[in-house]
């Protein structure tokens, strides 16, 4: 074969690194008897049979020829920026990412893998589609459980398959609240139920908040002759403790009947329902006669002595637990600690924090954050800051519970100043973490770190919360902005009748006493019901205006209107109102028809308006009824010297 050749031109011309002129290079085939060595068939078939002329000379074969050809163009080519790389356009993100929205969507495609499986294995697919509805169930995915109950309908499998019923069942009770009335109805389309479809719906009822129409499906099982097994029971039980009157005692009588007494968990149950009715005699009785106790037993009755009953009953229960070796948990360890908080007992708290560093409880969150409390609730601000300090791991809990210690304590800066780390250790404040920040600041009378914390607030979306706006408004009142406090209020959706006294105790608080009335009338005019510290609030008020007639209506209507009966404080009010009026007669008309003897405040009431008119005999009498009630009481003594004193004051200047 005779090999073709081509003659070499000169390149074009290209500048070069320094100025110059790079030949192109040309390649060429070479003979078959050269391109054989290679083993090549003939030219064109491979690099390796081709022979580079460079600059117009040859320079080797093959790969070596093709690598020098590229190094020949590359030196000739100008340097020049090399363009960017064209990006390409990002796919948009799912628009749900949640565990939901990805059970589903893998969930679809085995749904219909399952379709052509039906034929070939019944067995299996109703193995497969009792994963996916396990899977629905442990995601509470709505959407996976109604897919699967359409695809389940169509081959009448649930007609024929109980397994798959109850699955399909437990799925819709474990959804949405909502989904629960589908399981109801499927409920009732059961050609068939046994005891764990009744079990599954009581269940279900039970643990989403519907305690009456769970005893009312127990009822129905009974009726249909089915026997509750332990589990529906126990969920029965469950639901009675929400409960009043005596359900939880026939439940437990049904247990007793079938011999089930020896059931630890049902045993629980029944006393959890006599904790939570406070019926505590009876759940001791029912401990003690206990054939078999574990750690739930005793967390129940420990819980329920905090909660119902003295601080020494639950101490002694504790002392048991320890000489019996109960083994204690962190639910244990955090009751304990919250009884303690609340009887303030610092000598209990120390020898509970010995044991939980010995039984290694400690880095649990829950336990540390009740240890906390206690510490701060005691007062002990250097073991509460060290517990604090020590604890692994911290929640939102935790720094709350820190700036309310500081704010209990009387450290009002130090619990502002929580806010800061906290946010920066990446915890977001909660609405319980702003309203004592605001409470704070209110103390401090603070402007500037009040607004701080409102813009925080509004930041992170808790301005909403009625805790949150009640917190700013009393803050705004007690720094001297009571036009800011009445823009918080006014911003709010819902008002209910705390965030209306506190918005008149504000305009009350800084002088601005008809528009304090102004706001008790909007109040009335919309419908909230006042309580006695709002007509205490509008009363004293009233005081600080002078205005006599709308404290008499304000007053009148406490009984007669809203069925509020006046207290010693409504009366105080009303007699100073009278006093700093000049109806001192008046006042002591009010005094006499009082439906109860009247206290101490009441006279000095009297005897501070008799001061302000120097009416000697009225605060003689105040001051002998005071006297007779309190003899220790100094405010009486000043107060009747002041009003002799001025007396005699303007004789000798009259003189």
């Amino acid at each position: 074969m005779q090999a073709w050749r081509r003659p070499v031109k000169h390149a074009s011309r290209w500048p070069g690194k320094r100025g110059g002129q790079a030949r192109a290079a040309v390649a060429r085939p070479c003979s078959s008897d050269f391109a054989s060595d290679f083993g090549t068939a003939g030219p064109g078939v491979s690099p390796s049979g081709w022979r580079v002329i460079a600059g117009g000379m040859e320079v080797g074969d093959g790969d070596q020829a093709w690598k020098q050809w590229n190094r020949t163009c590359h030196a000739a080519m100008p340097l020049r920026r090399r363009a960017p790389p064209r990006r390409r356009p990002r796919r948009p993100p799912p628009r749900s990412t949640s565990v939901q929205s990805r059970l589903f969507h893998t969930a679809v495609p085995a749904v219909t893998t399952l379709k052509h499986q039906r034929e070939d294995d019944p067995a299996a697919t109703s193995r497969s589609y009792a994963a996916l509805l396990q899977r629905s169930a442990a995601a509470s995915d709505p959407r996976l459980a109604s897919s699967l109950h359409a695809a389940l309908l169509k081959p009448g499998l649930l007609a024929s398959d109980q397994f798959l019923s109850n699955h399909l069942l437990i799925a819709y009770f474990k959804a949405l609240p909502r989904l629960r009335r589908h399981g109801l109805r499927l409920l009732d389309e059961m050609p068939r139920r046994n005891a764990v479809s009744w079990a599954a719906a009581i269940a279900g009822l039970a643990q989403g908040g519907r305690p009456r129409e769970a005893l009312a499906v127990f009822r129905r099982m009974r009726r249909a002759g089915c026997p509750p097994s332990e589990f529906a029971l126990v969920s029965a039980l469950n639901a009675s403790s929400f409960l009043g009157g005596t359900h939880a005692r026939q439940l437990y009588a049904i247990v007793l009947r079938l011999g089930l007494q020896s059931n630890v968990f049902l045993m629980n149950a029944f006393l959890t329902a006599m904790v939570r009715h406070g019926k505590l005699a009876d759940a001791v009785r029912l401990f003690e006669c206990a054939c078999l106790r574990d750690i739930v037993s005793w967390n129940t009755l420990l819980a329920g002595f905090a909660r119902h009953s003295s601080c020494a009953q639950m101490w002694s229960l504790w002392l048991r637990m320890v000489r019996e070796g109960a083994g204690a948990d962190g639910f244990s360890f955090s009751t304990v600690l919250s009884g303690l908080t609340v009887d303030a007992d610092m000598a209990g708290g120390l020898q509970v924090h010995g044991q939980l560093v010995k039984s290694g409880f400690g880095d649990d969150v829950c336990v540390g954050n009740s240890l906390v409390e206690m510490y701060m609730k005691n007062r002990a601000l250097e073991f509460g800051a060290r517990a604090f300090t020590e604890m692994p791991r911290r929640d939102v809990v935790s720094w709350t519970e820190m700036a309310a210690g500081w704010l209990h304590c009387g450290e009002p800066a130090k619990a502002v100043g929580v806010l800061g780390p906290m946010m920066l250790d990446g915890i977001v404040p909660n609405n319980y973490t702003f309203a004592t920040a605001a409470n704070a600041c209110a103390i401090l009378t603070s402007l500037r770190e009040g607004s701080k914390v409102h813009g925080y607030a509004i930041k992170l979306g808790e301005s909403s919360d009625v805790g949150v706006n009640n917190a700013l408004i009393d803050m705004y009142a007690k720094c001297g902005s009571a036009s800011s406090a009445h823009k918080v209020f006014q911003s709010m959706r819902q008002r209910p009748v705390i965030s209306w006294t506190t918005m008149i105790m504000g305009f009350s608080r800084n002088g601005q006493a008809r528009e304090a009335v102004q706001v008790f009338d909007d109040m009335v005019l919309e419908g909230v019901a006042p309580n006695q510290v709002t007509f205490l609030c509008v009363l004293s008020a009233c005081s600080q205006g002078r205005f006599v007639d709308e404290a008499w209506i304000y007053f009148s209507a406490m009984a007669d209107k809203f069925g509020v009966k006046p207290g010693e404080d409504h009366y105080a009010c009303m007699v100073d109102l009278l006093g700093k009026a000049g109806h001192i007669q008046e006042a002591e008309e009010l005094i006499s028809r009082m439906p109860f003897c009247p206290g101490v405040l009441v006279w000095q009431a009297l005897l501070s308006a008799c001061q302000l008119h120097g009416d000697e005999g009225a605060a003689k009498r105040a001051a002998e009824r005071a006297l007779a009630l309190e003899k220790e009481d100094p405010s009486t003594y000043l107060l009747l010297s002041r009003t002799l004193a001025g007396r005699h004051t303007g004789t000798v200047l009259e003189s």
